[in-house]
């Protein structure tokens, strides 16, 4: 028997727009730096961090504590300061990545965004990412539609079902495996037309499936939370998945940790793509 449906997130006006205007400001930010010269420093996993991180957290903390000051925010640039048992405790929060691809900042190829996400009781219901180059964004809500806004016009985002063939196969810039290698060798061999790989940073690779011009994103290797949350709010509006190896949909705010373990992000939510993991 089929699990039921979750129920739907009805986004009100105020808290999309209210969440999109939060995360242009942290763009603005973001650009002001990119721009210019900035140093580049190194946190303990070894990550980069720069001014526009920082920038871009302090704007989204200011907007969010104004737009819903009753929700708490854990956000990449300050989640060491928030103790396990005291988030464990938040059925609703906002998971925030205020510059997520740094490498892909510091290289200066346009290939980074600004994550907000809203989670209830482990589930993204809501989620905005916004590429500050370009300005391109896109939302979506649990149960709803998702969208991408280029300036003032708007429109509706799906996946595309059946896939392209080749098959348009996403590749982190800056993140590579064994594990992806083989998993893609099978893929080129068992699916129609074989596979085009398109290197991509951030979580533009979620919401580039979303609106139906890449197919897939394998991801063998740690994330953080704040990194898919967004993503994945966008992706599922928009028709596709983002699995776990076992085929579950990714849940935040669960576990101890806040890393990620693998994950499959669909398009086509029909592709065989556990003949592929398994080979």
């Amino acid at each position: 028997m089929n699990a039921p449906a979750a129920p739907v997130f009805h986004a009100d006006a105020a808290l999309v727009e209210g969440a999109i205007a939060i995360a242009r400001v942290a763009a603005a930010a973001i650009l002001d730096i990119y721009d210019g010269e900035f140093a580049v420093e190194r946190k303990a996993d070894a990550s980069p961090l720069t001014a526009a991180d920082l920038a871009a957290h302090h704007a989204i903390l200011a907007g969010l504590a104004r737009l819903t000051p009753d929700i708490p925010v854990l956000s990449e640039e300050s989640a060491d300061e928030v103790g396990v048992e005291q988030r464990r405790g938040w059925e609703r929060l906002w998971l925030v990545d205020p510059l997520d691809g740094t490498r892909e900042f510091v290289k200066r190829n346009g290939e980074f965004s600004v994550n907000l996400a809203l989670i209830e009781r482990g589930e993204p219901v809501f989620g905005v990412v916004l590429a500050p180059v370009g300005g391109a964004l896109w939302h979506g809500a649990r149960g709803g539609h998702a969208y991408r806004r280029d300036g003032d016009q708007e429109r509706r985002i799906q996946v595309q079902a059946p896939p392209a063939q080749p098959l348009r196969v996403a590749a982190s810039r800056s993140h590579h495996s064994q594990r992806s290698d083989d998993f893609l060798a099978r893929a080129h061999r068992e699916a129609p037309g074989g596979i085009a790989m398109v290197s991509l940073g951030s979580s533009l690779k979620f919401c580039r499936i979303a609106e139906g011009s890449l197919d897939l994103y394998p991801r063998f290797g740690p994330t953080s939370e704040w990194d898919t949350a967004a993503g994945q709010c966008v992706l599922e509006a928009a028709g596709g998945e983002l699995l776990d190896p076992q085929g579950r949909p990714f849940r935040y705010n669960q576990r101890d940790s806040l890393l990620n373990g693998d994950f499959i992000a669909l398009g086509d939510t029909a592709l065989p793509w556990r003949a592929w993991q398994d080979g």
